[in-house]
């Protein structure tokens, strides 16, 4: 288990952050919960700046929602640090991710940039390797749902594989339910994940979800 902390909102339409407000959001958190806490620390980030300075505070990963793209020195930022990553897969930015997104073969597309960009962590030198094709970042509901259902394909990779499906908006469309009362939702969302193949899953109600993700692993 992993704590996983951010200091930019990337939900679809958010505005970019500065880095000087990232850091003063983010580092203090980072350096009193490693003080306090034995469970690892992930930092979710795409600037390598950011990632330098939470990694010297405590965190030990990195989260990248850009998959190593946005920021030439990330790979070396964590190679340096022999810390972990999580490649994630985001189609444009978070201003304009939920803007009319295409793919041809959203599976295949996704997997290739995943593999490429996992392949080339790993030439960084980063040990630990893990991928997420991003659900919600730059995906329609129907992508959504091909990418659940067809989850089992990235496993292919060979690279654990990482989802965050908590609350997002295609639960709440699907039940026409705001952020607040997607539990139920989340929790079918989760169970579906990890049958199909997930090794990691990213949530907010970790009470619920870690009861959710346990009966799954018993079935």
């Amino acid at each position: 288990d992993f704590i996983d902390i951010g200091g930019e909102s990337t939900k679809p339409g958010s505005d970019l952050l500065p880095l000087e407000e990232e850091l003063r959001r983010l580092i203090p958190v980072v350096e009193n919960l490693a003080k306090q806490v034995d469970i690892p620390l992930s930092v979710d980030t795409y600037k390598a700046a950011v990632a330098d300075a939470a990694l010297h505070a405590g965190a030990s990963m990195v989260n990248d929602i850009s998959g190593l793209s946005a920021d030439g020195g990330m790979a070396g930022v964590i190679s340096g640090h022999q810390a972990s990553v999580v490649v994630m897969h985001m189609k444009g930015t978070p201003k304009t991710m939920q803007q009319n997104p295409e793919y041809t073969d959203v599976v295949a597309e996704i997997s290739a940039f995943l593999d490429r960009q996992a392949r080339q962590a790993g030439v960084a030198g980063i040990q630990q390797v893990m991928v997420d094709p991003g659900i919600g970042f730059g995906k329609t509901l129907e992508h959504n749902i091909t990418l659940i259902k067809r989850l089992h394909e990235f496993t292919r990779l060979g690279f654990p594989l990482v989802v965050g499906p908590s609350r997002k908006s295609f639960i709440g469309t699907i039940l026409n339910l705001s952020v607040s009362e997607r539990l139920e939702g989340t929790a079918a969302v989760v169970a579906a994940c990890i049958f199909n193949g997930a090794n990691i899953v990213r949530v907010h109600d970790v009470k619920e979800m870690s009861r959710v993700a346990r009966m799954s692993d018993a079935l």
